[in-house]
């Protein structure tokens, strides 16, 4: 009964991906970037408990360490030939999403220092901080202070109406702490494969979610749409060495943004309807779960140890 509850959470965030992209079609951006972040994190905190869970019930098949946890009788298991192996796989795909998850930090933290540097050495005009590069880019640079860094052939690219609207958009970013939703979502991906595609759901949900902000800000979709489609031609194809972790409004799905854009302004109605739930009952049956494979493996031991009856 243990391993089966176990399993679960590692089973589940393969529905994630679809459900995060219907939430997003579905509520309003900035609710989707909520409900997403934290549908992720949920499944992935879960996924890595349940896996954490199955590495302890292999090593304590193990005499020396079921002696070191004063087991008193076996550790009431399924076949030998299921846990071991499952323990085996479950201790590798902890090693790999540390060792992946590690290394990009310290890639990003690199890449943090330098963009913070290089802003930081530069004049700023309140938040605004131009750089001198042939390349076109522009991206919201959080930390203290804030700052919206723009490349000089960035505003070469556009218009001064355009430029505003991009600056909109990028402001939007650092006042609603979009950088903690795109950290969270890269944490997120480390610990599932299946949580990637829903990494890059929450990025689109978190640019879409400034583009309705920089709408409201200026009152013209239509000017928002504009700009970003511009800076997306003027950016491809260009290097860019901003974190990942630092939105910017060339990113994602340019021409999905566009067309939302376009559209009506989204909702209350839409708001409204239940497919969110789905995604978030996912997430509580996985975590719910989880929880109940560790409180049965933990009275498990118990029994092991003597402490407890069957």
């Amino acid at each position: 009964m243990t391993t089966a509850l176990l399993l679960v959470p590692l089973i589940l965030p393969f529905l994630a991906p679809a459900l995060a992209r219907r939430t997003l079609d579905r509520l309003a951006p900035a609710a989707a970037l909520w409900v997403l972040t934290a549908s992720a994190l949920a499944l992935a905190g879960a996924c890595v408990v349940a896996l954490g869970a199955l590495v302890l019930t292999g090593l304590l098949k193990l005499p020396a360490l079921a002696a070191l946890g004063e087991l008193v009788h076996p550790l009431r298991t399924p076949s030998d030939y299921f846990v071991l192996p499952a323990a085996v796989a479950a201790t590798g795909v902890l090693t790999v999403s540390s060792w992946t998850l590690g290394r990009s930090a310290l890639v990003q933290a690199r890449a943090f220092r330098t963009a913070r540097t290089q802003a930081d050495c530069r004049p700023a005009a309140g938040d605004l901080c131009v750089v001198d590069s042939p390349h076109p880019d522009a991206y919201a640079l959080p930390g203290r202070p804030q700052r919206i860094v723009v490349t000089t052939a960035m505003l070469r690219s556009l218009g001064p109406a355009e430029r505003e609207a991009l600056f909109a958009h990028e402001r939007a970013h650092n006042r609603s702490g979009h950088h903690y939703f795109l950290a969270a979502a890269e944490l997120a991906a480390h610990c599932h494969p299946a949580l990637r595609s829903t990494r890059s759901t929450i990025r689109l949900a978190a640019e879409r979610a400034a583009d309705e902000a920089a709408a409201q800000v200026t009152g013209d979709r239509r000017l928002i749409a504009t700009a970003i489609a511009r800076a997306a031609l003027a950016c491809h194809a260009s290097p860019s060495t901003r974190p990942d972790f630092a939105p910017a409004a060339t990113t994602g799905p340019v021409p999905q943004r566009v067309t939302a854009l376009l559209a009506p302004s989204p909702g209350r109605a839409r708001a409204k309807r239940p497919t969110a739930l789905l995604l978030a009952a996912c997430t509580v049956l996985s975590v719910a779960a989880g929880a109940a494979g560790v409180v049965d493996f933990h009275h498990d031991i118990e029994i092991a140890q003597g402490e407890a009856r069957p």
